[in-house]
C-alpha cells in the first residue's frame, strides 16, 4: 500500500506549503500509535533524568575509590568528564522530550472531536515523522552519553580502569551489554 492510499490526502487552499491532513476515519488508529509511542518516549527520558541527577549526587571529586590502591583514585578530570557527560546527557534528554511533546500535541489537536475547532492542528506527515527521528536520536544520544558517564561513576567509585581494576572492567563490561 503507497502512502496516498494509507494517508488521504486535504489540502487547505490558505496554506502555502500543502500541508496534508489524515482523514478523521483513518486518523484515530494511525496516529494512536504515533501518540503512544511519543508516550513512552517521554516516560523513559523522565526515568533517565532521574538517573542523571542520581549519578551526579552519588560522586563527589577526590573520593577514594575501593580499590586500595591510590594509583586506582580517579582524579578531578574523571569528575569534569562526568558533569560534561551528565549535562549533554540531560540535554538530549529534555530536546527529546520537548520534540515528543510538541508533536504529541500537534497530534492530540489533530484528533480533536470538534471539526470546526479553531485549534485544529494541520500536520505535514513528513515533518512528524522528522520529530519523531529527532526525538528518537535525541533518546539515543542521550542515553550514549548517560552510559559514558556511569563509566566515569564507575571509575570514581571502582577505580580506574586504566590500572587494572578488575571490579570497575566487570562493571563497565556488564552495563554495555
Amino acid at each position: 500500500m503507497d502512502e496516498s492510499e494509507q494517508y488521504p490526502k486535504e489540502y487547505y487552499p490558505n496554506d502555502q506549503t500543502l500541508t496534508r491532513r489524515v482523514s478523521s476515519s483513518s486518523s484515530s488508529s494511525t496516529t494512536s500509535v504515533h501518540v503512544t509511542a511519543l508516550d513512552g518516549l517521554v516516560n523513559v527520558n523522565s526515568l533517565f533524568t532521574i538517573a542523571v541527577f542520581v549519578g551526579l549526587s552519588l560522586t563527589t571529586p577526590g573520593q577514594r575509590s575501593l580499590e586500595n590502591r591510590s594509583s586506582c583514585d580517579a582524579d578531578v578530570d574523571v569528575a569534569k568528564k562526568l558533569l560534561v557527560f551528565e549535562v549533554v546527557s540531560f540535554s538530549f534528554f529534555l530536546f527529546s522530550s520537548l520534540v515528543a511533546q510538541g508533536l504529541k500535541l500537534a497530534l492530540n489537536l489533530l484528533n480533536s472531536k470538534d471539526a470546526d475547532e479553531a485549534f485544529r492542528a494541520h500536520i505535514n506527515l513528513r515533518a512528524l515523522r522528522l520529530g519523531m527521528l529527532g526525538s528518537a536520536i535525541g533518546s539515543v544520544m542521550g542515553c550514549l552519553f548517560l552510559v559514558l558517564s556511569m563509566v566515569n561513576v564507575i571509575e570514581i567509585r571502582l577505580g580506574m580502569l586504566s590500572c587494572g581494576s578488575k571490579a570497575a572492567a566487570h562493571a563497565v563490561a556488564a552495563m554495555v551489554v
